[in-house]
Formats: structure tokens, C-alpha cells, sequence
């Protein structure tokens, strides 16, 4: 029975920066904690606050989760990894994600065309700039360097950075939800952000993850609510999955849809979706099948969460990230799976 990790996954802001964001990773890093994530969709970015949050601990590891693709170059996201691993003396964990067509085509200016491709030249990227061997060059139609398409002045050439990296072998995590692209995050990636993992259906995910390396991270954002109400504790988690699959993509192409689909709930999921868009957000919810949202989550007494984290102790994933929203609710999480 494997040990499980703990993250903070602090997530993007909302309307304002949260309050208290660096007590409380202070607080994770006493715990025992071994990692916290920030993220960026379109408004606060992940890099800023890591930094923030690095010069105030020591320890606890700094990632990712995740660096949208399409906000910066290969080479640029490259930088920001080293010299925030620099900074952190090695904590940097540089989680990557291609995002979605939405925020991508609207909010980047950017296609979304050939994520799996564009993938594997990112991270190829970047992995020339931390080796540090020789010029960084890529040949490939996404990512040409040096450029020299329309508007070129022909004087590019293949650079070395500046700085020695601190870290060749700097984590790089891979966020994916499809089969193509998990199994993309085993053969490139050192680690991967599922975004709904269930220990009770690892068939779902097994023929994508069959080539991982022995020492490949698996860091899975989960959900933890501690009540004696577990119909109660299930209802928040059922809203945001009536979000995901009702509401985040096209109705003819939503990532997360497709995914729960795959996890054995097709039927159950096209009548969530029909229902959030048809405007019945509350319907859509209660439409959500209890053992979804609780196979996903971690809900009820303490006693009952104890012996659900046994499943999860006997599946690949390595870390969980729990969004906690005080020190006292870390306290518990950290007494319940740490121990």
C-alpha cells in the first residue's frame, strides 16, 4: 500500500486575490505538505504568486498546475521555470496544459489545432533550454527556431540561454484528460494532472498509462469535506460537475464530458448537459449520480474518509491536491492522510 502525498492546490483567483494565501502555505509547509499549485485561465497568472509564496517558505515544492501553452513560448515558459527553480533553490515543478479551444481562440488569439503535436514540441523546448547541451533549434511547423516565415529578416539564429539552469532534469507535469494525451504526459512528462481520477475505475486511464516510468508523479486535485452529512457534503461537488460536463466546452465537443463518459456514466452525463443548457442548472446538479461525485471526492465522517483513502492507496497517483480554505481543515486532511 503506497504513501500518498499532500498538495495545496490554490487554483486562479476570482474576482480578487485571496487573503491569507501565504499564511496558509506556511502552514501547509509545517504540516508536512509537499507541494502547492497555483493556476491561470484568464485573469490572475500561475508564475507570480509562486514567487511570492517561494520567497516566504523553504520546502514545500512549487508547481504549476497548470502554465497554459498558448500564454507563452516554449522559451519563455523555459525562463520563468529556471529562474523560478533558481529562486526556490530546485522546488519548481513546471505543470503545462494546452487549455481549451474557448480560452485559447478567445483569449490568446491563438488556434487550437493540433494540441498533441504542438505538446510534444513545447516540451521538447524547453527541455533543449534546461539541458543546456546545445542551441535550442526545433524544426517543427508549431515552434520553428529560429523563425523564418513571413516577416523574418533572416538573422535568427539558435541560442543558448544565458543562465545555467539550476536543474536539467526540472519536473515537467503534464495536465490531460483524453487517452492520446495521457499517455502523452507517460512517454514525455515526469508527472500528470488528472482532472477527475477514480480509484475505483483505474481501467479508465491503465492502457493510457502503461509505458509511465517507475518514478512518474501523479498529482490528482481532489475535493475533501468532512461532515456527517454526506448527501449535504456530495451537493457542491455535483454543481461543479454539472458545470464541467453541462457547461465548459461546445455542446458537440466538452473534454470533460467525453471523460466522464469514459469513466461509465454516458447516459447520465448527455442528460446533465441538456439540462445545464437548456438553463436548468439546479436539475443538472441533482442529476449527477451520487457515486460519481463520491468516488471523485473524499466526503463524510472522518472514520469514513479513512477507509476510503485506502482505495486511493492502492492506485498510482502519488499526491492529492486538496483546496483547503483554513489552517484547522489542513490540520485534519494532513491527520487523515499523512498520518
Amino acid at each position: 500500500m503506497a504513501n500518498l502525498k499532500l498538495g495545496l492546490q490554490l487554483g486562479y483567483w476570482s474576482s480578487h486575490p485571496p487573503a491569507n494565501v501565504v499564511e496558509l502555505v506556511q502552514e501547509a509547509e509545517r504540516l508536512g505538505f509537499d507541494s502547492v499549485w497555483t493556476a491561470e485561465a484568464y485573469g490572475s497568472d500561475a508564475l507570480t504568486p509562486l514567487a511570492w509564496i517561494g520567497s516566504q517558505t523553504s520546502r514545500i515544492r512549487l508547481g504549476t498546475a497548470v502554465c497554459q501553452m498558448s500564454a507563452r513560448t516554449p522559451t519563455a515558459t523555459a525562463m520563468a521555470a529556471l529562474t523560478l527553480d533558481h529562486l526556490s533553490k530546485g522546488r519548481m515543478i513546471l505543470g503545462l496544459g494546452v487549455s481549451g479551444p474557448q480560452v485559447v481562440e478567445g483569449w490568446y488569439g491563438a488556434p487550437f489545432s493540433k494540441p498533441l503535436a504542438r505538446t510534444r514540441e513545447y516540451i521538447s523546448i524547453i527541455r533543449q533550454v534546461l539541458e543546456r547541451e546545445n542551441p535550442v533549434a526545433n524544426a517543427g511547423p508549431h515552434y520553428p527556431l529560429p523563425y523564418t516565415g513571413e516577416g523574418a529578416w533572416g538573422l535568427g539564429k539558435p541560442l543558448k540561454p544565458i543562465v545555467h539552469p539550476l536543474r536539467k532534469d526540472l519536473p515537467i507535469f503534464l495536465g490531460a484528460e483524453g487517452p492520446k494525451n495521457v499517455a502523452l504526459a507517460a512517454e514525455l512528462a515526469d508527472g500528470w494532472l488528472p482532472l477527475y481520477y477514480s480509484p475505483f475505475r483505474q481501467d479508465v486511464y491503465a492502457p493510457s498509462l502503461s509505458n509511465a516510468k517507475p518514478d512518474f508523479e501523479i498529482a490528482q486535485g481532489i475535493v475533501v469535506r468532512i461532515t456527517d452529512d454526506i448527501q449535504a457534503g456530495l451537493l457542491p461537488i455535483k454543481h461543479m460537475l454539472a458545470l464541467y460536463v453541462g457547461g465548459m466546452g461546445a455542446k458537440d465537443r466538452n473534454f470533460h464530458k467525453e471523460l466522464i463518459s469514459r469513466m461509465g456514466f454516458e447516459a447520465e452525463a448527455n442528460k446533465i448537459q441538456a439540462l445545464y443548457l437548456a438553463g436548468r442548472k439546479d436539475e443538472a446538479a441533482h442529476a449527477v449520480p451520487d457515486q460519481l461525485a463520491d468516488e471523485i471526492a473524499l466526503v463524510g465522517p472522518a472514520a469514513r474518509i479513512r477507509e476510503r483513502l485506502a482505495a486511493w492507496r492502492e492506485t498510482p497517483v502519488t499526491s492529492l491536491l486538496i483546496s483547503a480554505r483554513s489552517a484547522a481543515e489542513m490540520r485534519t486532511v494532513a491527520e487523515l492522510v499523512l498520518g
